[in-house]
């Protein structure tokens, strides 16, 4: 998670709700209309139908009561509004509780297509979706009792795993290769990128791989993981994730695909 950012979260007033402004609700339509367009036959069917049952508005910001209506009748899940950064500790105390935080800011023009820092749109587009689906339910909510219980390092490993997954997983189907993860789905180039380029590996999902597989949060990801069906996700939950993470450190990591942030182009 960054430390920094010039972003600040709006308060909701005593119904819970947000005011957004003209600017930000007009910044809402103009992302969704482009992320819809370009999701078509490259989600998967999962995720299309988790966006049809949330049923989010296009014209504005979505209040985060409208989502929990709709997630506590399909899994019980919640939203809950963060400030702008959070500490791990308060991340997995979340997911640990079947809740998914919501940073109640949405992205300035200048940052229109990319931004590092989670906003309102790629929490609510990109992941809340696939939180209407049990699979992906049971899995987010398994990873964030192991990430409540674990030391530092071991956050460390299980954020590798989480990124390979929920963040920018990839789902083998009967139609071809599609993508589940809100990493992706909330980023128009990624969309394209993850499924069309020749230059990122596409790997068959191996929990203990994607564990020694270093990343960068700042880059097209030079490598994505595929599950074989969504109920995969299961199985992932059900595994000794913990076990997986010991064995992963024993064995190190990964050479990096990317050269270091701070590596200047020669």
């Amino acid at each position: 998670m960054s430390k920094v950012t010039k972003y600040v979260s709006h308060e909701a007033d005593e119904m819970g709700n947000v005011t957004w402004s003209a600017e930000e609700n007009k910044i809402w339509q103009d992302l969704s209309q482009r992320q819809l367009d370009i999701i078509e036959n490259r989600a998967c069917d999962e995720f299309m139908q988790g966006l049809k049952l949330l049923g989010l508005p296009i014209d504005r910001v979505p209040q985060l009561g409208e989502i929990n209506t709709v997630l506590k009748e399909a899994t019980g899940w919640q939203v809950e509004q963060v400030p702008s950064l959070i500490n791990f500790d308060a991340f997995f105390n979340l997911l640990a509780n079947k809740k998914f935080p919501v940073a109640t800011f949405i992205r300035s023009r200048a940052d229109f297509d990319y931004l590092q820092e989670p906003d309102i749109f790629h929490e609510i587009f990109g992941h809340c979706p696939l939180l209407t689906n049990p699979a992906f339910a049971h899995f987010t909510h398994t990873y964030g009792k192991l990430g409540l219980a674990a030391s530092k390092e071991d956050r460390a490993y299980l954020a590798r795993l989480y990124w390979f997954t929920v963040e920018f997983g990839l789902l083998n189907t009967a139609e071809g290769t599609r993508i589940y993860g809100g990493g992706i789905l909330s980023s128009p180039g990624e969309t394209l990128f993850a499924l069309e380029s020749d230059e990122p590996a596409r790997m068959e999902m191996n929990p203990l791989e994607a564990l020694r597989t270093p990343y960068r949060i700042d880059i097209m990801q030079p490598i994505y993981f595929t599950l074989n069906s969504f109920e995969q996700l299961f199985e992932l939950a059900e595994m000794d994730i913990m076990a997986l993470v010991n064995t992963a450190k024993k064995l190190g990591l990964h050479a990096p695909r990317f050269e270091p942030k701070n590596k200047l182009a020669s």
